[in-house]
C-alpha cells in the first residue's frame, strides 16, 4: 500500500520540521519520502491535507482497555497510534501468556498499536516479584503496579534491583498507601467545604522522595505516572538535575482543571491523583511545556451506572482517547505554547520515555499518522464518542481539533 498525504503543514517535533503545503509519502508501512516522492512511486491512495496538521501519530502513555474493540476504534478516531496499556486489567496482566494474548489480540484488530505494561508484582499484590523476563518476551514495554501500591519498601527495593539488572524499566504511581487510602479530593478549601476526605500534597511527594533514593541506590529506570502537585514537580526537577534516569507524566485534565472543578459534587471530576489547586496546575502547565513531562490522557471508561453514584462512591477516571488531542490543543492556546512544542508531549516524547525509536516522520520511520484540523470544532457528546466510556468532564463542550485520517504502519485505519 503506498499512500501520499498531500497539501497539508507538517509537523515533526523531534526532527524540526515545520513546513507548509508538504507531501509525506508512504510505502511498504514506513515513511518513503518527505517533500519529494522517491523514484517509481506511485500513490494507491491520495489524502488531501489540505488547512489541515499532518504529524506522528500520538502515543498515549495510559489507556484501559476496557472493551479492547471499542477502544482501539477510539484510539484511532483520537489520532492515537500506539497505547500503552496498564496492567491493572482483570485479571492482571501478570503472566506472559495475558501479555502476549492481548498484544495479538491487538494486532488482529489491526488499528493502534498495544503496548502492555506487565504487572511488577504477582496480582499487583506488592508482594512477590512477577515473571518479568517472560512478560518482556510477550511484549511488555515495562513493569507497573499501575495505582496499586507496593507497602513493603524491601520488596520495592528488590524489585528495582532485578529490573536494573536486566534494563527493565519500572514504572510506578507516587501515592502513599497509608496517607491516601481514605481520601477522595485534594486535601484543601474544597474537599473541607464539601466535607470530602482529603488527600495531601504529601502522599505524593513522600512516595517521590521513597522513590528517588531507592533509584540511588539501584540505578533502575524509573517513570512516575500522572503527577499532581507542584511539590512533586520540584522534587523530580531536582532528582533529573542530578542526573537520575528518572522521567514522568502528567493526565491532560491536571492540565486544564482543579480541585473547583468538582464544583457540586460532579463525579466526572474525581480523578487519581484528584485534581488539586491552581498553583499545582500551573507547575504542572510549566514542567510540561517546558518538556519535563509528557502527556497522556490516563484514558479510563467507566460505565454510566458508575458515575451516577454520590462523589465518593463514582469511579475514578474519564474517557480520553478521543480527546487528548484536542483537549492538548486547548492547553497549548490557553498557555501560550507552540503547537509543534505541544504536539512533541503527545508523540515523540512518550516514545523517549518508552525508548522507542517512534513518534517522528524521517524517512525509514514507521508510518503511524495523524492528520488534523486545528480549527474544525466538535461538540463532545456521547454520541460522537467510539469510546465504551461516555464519562468526561468535557461532555457538551465544544472542542477544537478533528482528526481527519490516521495511518498506523502504513494502513490508513481511520
Amino acid at each position: 500500500m503506498q499512500i501520499e498525504i498531500k497539501n497539508g503543514r507538517l509537523i515533526d517535533p523531534k526532527n524540526t520540521v515545520d513546513r507548509e503545503n508538504t507531501s509525506l509519502f508512504i510505502a511498504h508501512g514506513k515513511i518513503a519520502g518527505v517533500g519529494s516522492a522517491p523514484a517509481g512511486f506511485v500513490a494507491d491512495e491520495v489524502i488531501d491535507a489540505s488547512g489541515c496538521i499532518v504529524c506522528p501519530g500520538l502515543i498515549d502513555l495510559a489507556a484501559r482497555l476496557n472493551s479492547i474493540e471499542a477502544e482501539l476504534a477510539a484510539a484511532v478516531a483520537g489520532g492515537v497510534t500506539s497505547v500503552v496499556v496498564p496492567p491493572d486489567a482483570d485479571p492482571p496482566l501478570d503472566e506472559p501468556e495475558l501479555a502476549d494474548r492481548l498484544v495479538h489480540r491487538g494486532e488482529e484488530i489491526g488499528k493502534a498499536r498495544v503496548l502492555p505494561l506487565g504487572a511488577l508484582t504477582l496480582g499487583l499484590k506488592g508482594e512477590r516479584l512477577a515473571e518479568l523476563a517472560g512478560l518482556k518476551k510477550a511484549g511488555c514495554v515495562a513493569f507497573s503496579q499501575a495505582s496499586k501500591p507496593v507497602i513493603d519498601t524491601e520488596a520495592l527495593l528488590r524489585a528495582m534491583e532485578y529490573a536494573a539488572t536486566f534494563g527493565y524499566a519500572v514504572w510506578l504511581q507516587p501515592q502513599d498507601h497509608w496517607l491516601a487510602k481514605n481520601g477522595i479530593a485534594h486535601e484543601g478549601e474544597v474537599a473541607s467545604r464539601l466535607g470530602l476526605a482529603g488527600i495531601p500534597v504529601a502522599a505524593e511527594t513522600i512516595a517521590i522522595a521513597t522513590f528517588v533514593q531507592l533509584v540511588r541506590d539501584t540505578g533502575c529506570r524509573l517513570h512516575l505516572t500522572r503527577l499532581s502537585s507542584a511539590a512533586g514537580v520540584a522534587l523530580l526537577k531536582q532528582a533529573q538535575g542530578e542526573g537520575l534516569p528518572i522521567s514522568f507524566d502528567v493526565g491532560i485534565h491536571h492540565l486544564l482543571l482543579t480541585d473547583n472543578d468538582i464544583g457540586y459534587f460532579n463525579p466526572h471530576a474525581r480523578f487519581t491523583p484528584p485534581l488539586r489547586t491552581q498553583g499545582d496546575r500551573t507547575a504542572l502547565s510549566q514542567a510540561a511545556a517546558a518538556g519535563l513531562a509528557a502527556i497522556c490522557s490516563d484514558h479510563t471508561p467507566v460505565g454510566a451506572d458508575d458515575k451516577l453514584l454520590p462523589f465518593g462512591e463514582a469511579k475514578p477516571g474519564a474517557t480520553g482517547l478521543e480527546l487528548l488531542l484536542p483537549l492538548t490543543l486547548k492547553w497549548a492556546e490557553a498557555a501560550g505554547i507552540p503547537l509543534s512544542t505541544a504536539l512533541a508531549r503527545i508523540t515523540c516524547d512518550p516514545a523517549a520515555v518508552l525508548g522507542l525509536d517512534a513518534g517522528h516522520l524521517a524517512p525509514g520511520a514507521a508510518a503511524d499518522v495523524c492528520v488534523f484540523d486545528p480549527e474544525t470544532t466538535w461538540i463532545v457528546t456521547s454520541e460522537a464518542l467510539k469510546s465504551r466510556g461516555k464519562n468526561t468532564p468535557w461532555q457538551g463542550y465544544p472542542l477544537a481539533g478533528k482528526v481527519l485520517a490516521t495511518v498506523v504502519g502504513g494502513k490508513r485505519v481511520y
